[in-house]
């Protein structure tokens, strides 16, 4: 079952973000699309994901989580002790978005913003959709 995740390609917290789980992806379960990307917008399209989203997308196989529980997700699927952090899941979803969207209204401001998404080492590239 394909798990991809969707980012902004031009957020430094979010470029940052895909390097931190690419690092600890061992077994490259995940994917990788930039949500600017015609192939994230494809599967905005296709799981009904308003396309104007600039929210974390995490799909897996047919479903897909947004915000705060596409971010538990991954966690689930990290090795060691991340996989902990999916705990936080029993908290109610506008309490854990709240604070996933604190981060996500400030990423510019406190992170920076790029002119253009990241480019990936060739290794990394085979885990990029085009």
């Amino acid at each position: 079952m394909k798990k991809v995740i969707l980012f902004d390609g031009v957020c430094n917290f979010c470029d940052r973000s895909v390097q931190f789980i690419i690092k600890r992806d061992h077994q490259a379960v995940f994917q990788f699309a930039s949500l600017q990307s015609e192939s994230g917008q494809k599967l905005l399209k296709k799981h009904g994901v308003p396309e104007d989203t600039d929210s974390f997308i995490f799909v897996d196989g047919e479903k897909y989580y947004d915000r705060s529980s596409a971010a538990l997700h991954v966690f689930k699927h990290l090795p060691g002790g991340w996989k902990l952090l999916y705990g936080l899941i029993v908290l109610p979803k506008p309490i854990r978005d709240a604070f996933y969207q604190l981060i996500a209204k400030n990423r510019y401001k406190w992170f920076g913003r790029k002119e253009s998404c990241m480019l990936p080492t060739p290794d990394e590239r085979k885990r990029f959709l085009d």
